[in-house]
């Protein structure tokens, strides 16, 4: 049976990926940060073909580890899919981010990823497996105060893009994942991320305004957002297809945002997304 790793298991796309893959036959290594959280994840599968594994993707330990664990289950037949999924979101004007809470942003969203996949493209080669990108119609596309969850999506679309080129010769097939607005935690745990934005007195003028306007941007996400069980559908379909797109996008908002990007010159689209956001 096919053997896939799938970071960022605990809850979400990733969960409903490993439950997925799991019920089609998959050997489902489910990295996650919490090994009690793995255990259950294994006993809702019902099946051993879940097998918690201790991911932190931001510890290098973590990578090694994962590597290990990959080597000594699948031997010289390899990897056949990796998932990179993990994620978080930091929102807020720009102007008042810290630079350490950018770092860990991308730290999360890219470097982790890049580590993962590194670390693993010797199993995946043996295997002539396949590599998949958790992205977000957010790295094709940005919404205001947003920047850095956006940023840390286009820059992993960019290794996308690339990975599928240099990666060819080792015949490893890779692909973007895009979704729209998912009902994932995620995004639940927007009031933490408002909560987070204390605008200071000599800027209440510029951004006194944003904290409503991002709490009514991550209202609208999460009323609108799918299942996470659609991305799911979706990586199953693209790890079973003969050959992978290059990139998937998921959710009718998904695709409406990315054909008003196409249409709109950039002036116009500035005008749209701050009606949208209420600025």
């Amino acid at each position: 049976m096919p053997t896939v790793l799938i970071s960022g298991a605990s809850s979400g796309i990733g969960r409903a990926t490993a439950l997925r893959l799991a019920g089609s036959g998959w050997t489902v290594l489910a990295g996650v940060r919490d090994p009690a959280v793995g255990e259950a994840l294994a006993v809702e599968a019902g099946s051993e073909r879940v097998v918690p594994l201790e991911l932190d993707i931001t510890d290098p330990a973590h990578v090694a580890a994962a590597a290990e664990a990959v080597h000594e289950r699948t031997g010289a037949a390899g990897l056949d899919a990796l998932v990179n999924n993990a994620g978080a979101a930091l929102g807020g004007p720009l102007e008042m981010l810290p630079m350490q809470e950018l770092r860990d942003q991308f730290e999360v969203n890219f470097f982790g990823h890049i580590a993962v996949t590194q670390a693993l493209i010797p199993a995946l080669r043996r295997a002539r497996g396949r590599l998949l990108l958790v992205s977000s119609i957010g790295g094709l596309i940005t919404t205001p105060y947003m920047s850095p969850y956006c940023a840390s999506k286009y820059a992993l679309e960019a290794v996308g893009d690339s990975l599928r080129v240099e990666l060819a010769r080792s015949h490893i097939q890779v692909a973007l994942i895009e979704p729209g607005s998912i009902a994932t935690p995620i995004w639940d745990k927007g009031n933490e991320l408002i909560d987070g934005v204390a605008v200071p007195p000599e800027l209440v003028q510029y951004y006194g305004h944003i904290p409503a306007a991002m709490a009514k941007t991550l209202q609208s996400t999460a009323k609108r957002g799918i299942p996470p069980e659609r991305v799911a559908q979706t990586i199953e379909g693209a790890l079973g297809a003969r050959r992978m797109r290059a990139r998937y996008l998921i959710g009718l908002d998904a695709h409406g945002m990315a054909w008003l990007k196409r249409l709109l010159p950039d002036l116009v689209l500035d005008r749209v997304l701050r009606r949208a956001v209420g600025v």
